[in-house]
Parts: structure tokens; C-alpha cells; sequence
């Protein structure tokens, strides 16, 4: 029933921009605070940006203070992350997340992959 589905990854080259969207289904969106993480090839799984349920709260990873901003749409039930001056270091998959989400639990989306090169 809940699922998670990010899109909006690809290529980009240093100093782009790319919009990261990810599609709740299955629960009442409006109600849960959400995540972003990317976790990058033999490396841990690293928290970017969390944003509340209402959207009026968000913090971000010190890496990306001034360059990503996480927003949701709660009648479109979406989450997004816009991702300005990209890096190459951050080339990654990232992932949705509802850390707290339905019966407690945490829900992941599948991934998208960013990958930032010249």
C-alpha cells in the first residue's frame, strides 16, 4: 500500500541544476515528515534534507546548506528536492524517506540516481 517512487535523476554536469521529485501513495502524506538521503558507491547512507509534515520546518546536511531545498506539495502528495551547484562528489542515489511513517515504521523509495560529471 505505501510506496515511495523518486524521479528526477540523470547526468548533470558540475555547477548544474536538478529537480528530485518523489510520489507518496498509500497514506496521508500530509501527516508525515519527510527525507532525502543519497548514499554514494562504498559509502554509507548519508541524511541530506528533512523537511516536517507541514512543509514550514526543514534542515539540511552542512554539504548542502545554500545550494538544495527540500519542499513538498501535500495536495499533490510530493516531495521534492531542488539541487543547485551540483557537485561531482554527490553523484549518488537518492532516496525518499518517511522515517516515522505509517505504523511507525519506515518506508523507502526505490532510488534515482545523480550523477554529476564533466
Amino acid at each position: 500500500q505505501v510506496q515511495l517512487v523518486e524521479s528526477g535523476g540523470g547526468l548533470v554536469q558540475p555547477g548544474g541544476s536538478l529537480r528530485l521529485s518523489c510520489a507518496a501513495s498509500g497514506f496521508t502524506f500530509s501527516s508525515y515528515a519527510m527525507r532525502w538521503y543519497r548514499q554514494a558507491p562504498g559509502k554509507e547512507r548519508e541524511l541530506v534534507a528533512r523537511i516536517n509534515s507541514s512543509g514550514l520546518s526543514t534542515n539540511y546536511a552542512d554539504s548542502v546548506k545554500g545550494r538544495f531545498t527540500i519542499s513538498r506539495d501535500n495536495a499533490k502528495n510530493t516531495l521534492y528536492l531542488q539541487m543547485n551547484s551540483l557537485k561531482p562528489e554527490e553523484t549518488a542515489m537518492y532516496y525518499c524517506n518517511a522515517p516515522y511513517g505509517p505504523n511507525g515504521r519506515a518506508y523507502w523509495g526505490q532510488g534515482t540516481q545523480v550523477t554529476v560529471s564533466s
